[in-house]
């Protein structure tokens, strides 16, 4: 008996996932992601939590880029339960963030045009050099796929590729950087208008991420009512919350009743509790403004669940 084989409907590679823009976009990032944290690791060098950030951003961002690349180009993200449109571009934001915050701290605190004490000497500085350009060019590379995919004004696309799916990772980054800040010594419970002022940061943010979470996941069809609505709801009560941490915040922080409006002199570098709570009160305005930037846009879009 002689064996027949079945004509495949498409082929089982797709070569657009690496010649697209998109696809460029991404063997950039592989190629950038490899040079930067292998230039750190070999020569260049890094110590203490900023350097361990910045290895761990670059890392996670360069992994989950070759699955995206990988899954992209054999067409396997067909097998996987969630919704990869929302997942790519809330990756893609979410790396950008990152590789923008360690592009910042790895040249901040590692760079110099000085050569460093030997052994490392000039060489490691070198090394240093570069990396912090193969980083700034990650980050451009990440950047450029987060405004490729951006759905445009009529376009039917996923949530996470909207202005507010992406305010939301921005959301939650924020929030992070905000409790970085609360558990650096803030003092934050002294009071229980500070104490109501992280609830609502925490009440935040688990909602971000819910909703983020239901939206790679593709779960937001089997919600009771329309999603789109829901999250026009949270929103509005976002900015509700954050408008009452916004005053309270800074009132029992920087009023002389209740705190420091300055500085203390006694305060020691790097570790004064008024340094953390400056940085909690202007992350909160940028929360407060993202907030109130995506309940304007929350309004006006649409998109469909399973893309």
């Amino acid at each position: 008996m002689g064996s027949t084989m079945e004509s495949s409907g498409g082929a089982y590679l797709h070569l657009g996932a690496v010649t697209s823009p998109v696809g460029t976009a991404r063997m950039l990032q592989l190629a950038f992601g490899c040079a930067t944290f292998s230039l750190v690791a070999h020569r260049g060098g890094f110590v203490g939590i900023q350097g361990t950030f910045c290895m761990a951003a670059w890392g996670f961002c360069f992994t989950l880029s070759v699955l995206v690349v990988a899954c992209e180009f054999t067409r396997l993200h067909a097998c996987l339960r969630l919704s990869w449109g929302n997942f790519t571009a809330a990756f893609a934001m979410l790396a950008t963030l990152l590789c923008a915050t360690a592009a910042v701290i790895y040249p901040l605190y590692f760079t110099r045009l000085e050569c460093l004490p030997e052994p490392a000497g000039c060489t490691a500085r070198n090394f240093r050099l570069a990396a912090s350009v193969f980083a700034g060019l990650l980050f451009l590379a990440y950047a450029a796929e987060v405004a490729l995919t951006r759905a445009r004004p009529g376009q039917v696309a996923s949530y996470m590729a909207t202005v507010s799916g992406l305010l939301k990772i921005v959301q939650a980054f924020v929030a992070c950087i905000i409790f970085g800040a609360l558990v650096h010594d803030s003092g934050y419970g002294r009071y229980m208008a500070t104490q109501w002022c992280v609830a609502v940061y925490s009440l935040c943010f688990m909602a971000t991420v819910a909703v983020v979470a239901l939206s790679v996941m593709g779960h937001t069809g089997r919600l009771g009512c329309p999603f789109d609505r829901l999250v026009v709801i949270y929103t509005f009560l976002a900015v509700l919350l954050y408008l009452s941490a916004a005053v309270i915040w800074p009132v029992f922080c920087f009023d002389p009743k209740y705190g420091e409006p300055g500085r203390p002199p006694d305060c020691s570098g790097g570790s004064c509790p008024w340094d953390s709570q400056l940085v909690v009160a202007i992350f909160t305005y940028v929360n407060l403004l993202l907030y109130i930037v995506d309940l304007a846009y929350s309004q006006r879009i649409r998109f469909v669940p399973a893309l």
